[in-house]
């Protein structure tokens, strides 16, 4: 099970419905779109943009993934920061249209030293110090993992369920500054303002963690597996840490937005090279997964509360009858 969870996602994943932006005279934008439908038929999700200018703004919200300029030069607008994976792509479909405008060039009768050179700009680059990506996609096992393991062990060392919530609040707080210390402060793979980064980092380690007390609370120690199966075993693997949400399979890659995975990874992503994007989704849906573990642990409380007082009750009658019993 444990292997079917951190495979299956990866080997049936493709490049498909990357949303690319394309410009340019209207028969050079027919002719391309013609172009990628034939030979990558469902690779790409086209929007015709005005100019080069909105095809900017639509990478900077990530509204897209990339952009074609089509004129003189042709241009090819990436954002590395969504992934390799796709600036690759990308850097391919550049490739094949420096092909297209040489053969058209030497067709006309020049030299094909005369053709225009297409041009390849990285819109959103990543960091120097994240070159390649992968610090970026490696910060999803500690922010998973510590979640987990800040919620195992309060269930498990911390009692009552007023301390629990006190000792989730301060695990979170401090374990976020770390994480964000180390990974921005020492490796540079986050980027951007450090107290935002901080306030993501320190709420999606409490949604999970508030989760698996409040499953703990409500029913018993069965709920510290069940939120660790949830969050290792089916929200890790979807939450599109290391490819984009298109490429998972079936309606996976929107479903893993929903969990704190996936909702984590994304808002760091943002906050990190998109600040232009809105980012109220995955802002609420970590507030909502750690509202959840709150309301589960107090109606575990109250639950508890009420079995003593019964409890009480019996023994209080128990004692006065065998009081009565004597005399």
């Amino acid at each position: 099970m444990v292997l079917l969870a951190f495979t299956w996602a990866g080997v049936g994943s493709t490049a498909k419905n990357i949303p690319l932006a394309v410009t340019g005279p209207i028969a050079q934008v027919q002719a391309l779109e013609k172009a990628l439908e034939e030979n990558s038929s469902g690779t790409f999700t086209i929007t015709e943009v005005a100019d080069k200018d909105q095809a900017t703004a639509l990478i900077r919200t990530r509204d897209v993934y990339g952009a074609v300029i089509l004129g003189a030069p042709a241009e090819v607008l990436t954002a590395s920061a969504n992934g390799t994976a796709v600036s690759q792509i990308l850097t391919g479909v550049a490739q094949q249209l420096q092909l297209q405008i040489s053969q058209n060039t030497v067709a006309a009768g020049q030299p094909v030293t005369a053709a225009p050179k297409v041009i390849v700009t990285d819109v959103v680059p990543l960091a120097d110090t994240d070159a390649k990506g992968t610090g970026m996609t490696l910060a999803a096992f500690p922010l998973a993992f510590g979640g987990m393991i800040g919620g195992i062990l309060i269930s498990l060392v911390v009692v009552g369920n007023r301390r629990r919530i006190g000792a989730l609040a301060l695990y979170s707080i401090l374990s976020g500054g770390i994480i964000v210390l180390v990974m921005q402060g020492l490796y540079g793979v986050f980027q951007g303002n450090i107290a935002l980064n901080i306030a993501a980092v320190a709420l999606s380690l409490l949604g999970t963690s508030s989760f698996i007390v409040g499953l703990n609370a409500l029913i018993g120690m069965a709920g510290i597996p069940i939120g660790a199966v949830l969050t290792m075993l089916i929200a890790n693997p979807i939450s599109s840490a290391t490819a984009p949400i298109q490429f998972l399979p079936g309606p996976f890659g929107v479903i893993g937005q929903f969990f704190v995975p996936g909702a984590s990874t994304t808002l760091l992503r943002d906050l990190s090279y998109f600040p232009d994007t809105n980012t109220l989704l995955p802002w609420l849906v970590l507030t909502g997964w750690t509202l959840a573990g709150v309301i589960f642990t107090l109606i575990g409380h109250f639950r508890n509360q009420e079995v003593v007082h019964i409890e009480n009750s019996l023994d209080t009658e128990t004692t006065s009858a065998m009081a009565t019993a004597t005399l």
